[in-house]
């Protein structure tokens, strides 16, 4: 009785703070109606993704700004295969988009981070944005975003989700949209723990303000360390709006090697986060645990208790995908509960017992 008891005062915390994601990530702000957009310029790093950068180019060429007020960046990150090739060809006639290959090491910056400050050099836009060469975009993707820029927002974060079209896909899918709804709920509510480069954005002002990333200490999560730099200015606002006309759809891993190596990145990168960081962690890994131990201390209180654990996920879910349209997805949902309680109780373990080094993108940190 004791271990449901456990249990049970684990999830009445798990509850309340899925409760504040909600709150948090539901909050509305206001947008710009001003006809006069901002400029802008989109970052994209690209290494060695010859699969995938057509599709996002393509969304990309179709984003819905105008063409004197957006400039793309492409940045070909020393890629080994046709990345490259696929870029030039694609932008040959398109005059709003730049490509620039990276040569230079700025500071002690490596990888993509050096690849973004590269970028940031010969950014010309007020606003900033970022995502990933195996992302796609709404039309309505920067129009969107841009909106919410106040005078005093100086970051604007966004929504991703994945491809589903498999248990595999889809559990990594709903995955995506829970972490951002702990994100999301987390920064609207004054205390950012975490956000996603995929899809980002912030006042070039602010990036400049910081030092930019030469500036910070060197990361594997380089947009968590710019979301904590951002945020120690205490000068400006930082927000997460659940807007659909600001999605952004990745691919998902394909395989488990390439999972496990994703959630190792993001769990190191995750060893900076502040104290609010490590309680929620806590919270989770109890309750995604226990779930795990079903098979050891099931009874019928068990069962009411794991019953209690997948309304709490479902509850902080399902107002995300009605609002993105993507209920559909929702049909790999007790793959995701599996999947999340093996992965969150793995954790320590890949950190920990593993080593903190990294690989990414057939580079080693």
């Amino acid at each position: 009785m004791v271990i449901e008891i456990i249990f049970l005062a684990a999830l009445i915390g798990y509850f309340l703070q899925s409760v504040l994601f909600v709150i948090g990530s539901s909050k509305s702000f206001p947008r710009n109606i001003d006809e006069s957009l901002p400029d802008v310029s989109v970052i994209v790093a690209a290494r060695n993704e010859e699969k995938n950068i057509l599709n996002c180019l393509k969304s990309l060429n179709q984003l819905d700004y105008p063409e004197d007020k957006i400039q793309i960046i492409l940045v070909d990150d020393r890629s080994t295969d046709n990345t490259g090739n696929l870029i030039d060809n694609f932008i040959l006639d398109k005059p709003k988009f730049t490509k620039i290959c990276t040569k230079k090491e700025i500071g002690r910056l490596k990888g993509k981070t050096n690849a973004l400050a590269n970028a940031l050099e010969i950014a010309s836009g007020e606003i900033i944005l970022t995502t990933d060469a195996d992302c796609v975009m709404t039309p309505s993707w920067v129009k969107s975003t841009v909106s919410y820029y106040s005078k005093d927002v100086a970051m604007v974060n966004g929504f991703t989700t994945q491809t589903a079209s498999s248990n595999f896909t889809g559990m990594q899918a709903i995955d995506f949209i829970y972490l951002l709804i702990v994100a999301a709920g987390t920064i609207n509510l004054g205390t950012p723990i975490s956000c996603i480069g995929n899809n980002m954005s912030y006042r070039k002002k602010a990036y400049l303000e910081v030092g930019g990333y030469e500036n910070l200490p060197f990361s594997v999560t380089e947009d968590f360390n710019l979301l904590k730099a951002i945020h120690r200015l205490k000068k400006y606002k930082i927000i997460y709006p659940l807007d659909r006309g600001a999605l952004v759809t990745s691919v998902a891993c394909d395989s488990l090697r390439s999972l496990y190596h994703q959630k190792k990145r993001w769990a190191v990168g995750g060893l900076k986060a502040v104290w609010q960081g490590y309680v929620i962690f806590i919270f989770g890994y109890i309750t995604n645990l226990f779930l795990l131990l079903t098979p050891i201390f099931f009874s019928k209180v068990w069962l009411y208790l794991i019953l209690f654990k997948l309304f709490i996920d479902f509850f902080m879910l399902f107002p995300a995908y009605k609002k993105f349209g993507l209920s559909k997805d929702l049909k790999y949902f007790i793959t995701f509960e599996i999947y999340i309680s093996v992965y969150v109780t793995l954790l320590p373990i890949m950190v920990f017992f593993t080593g903190k080094k990294v690989k990414w993108k057939g580079r080693k940190y």
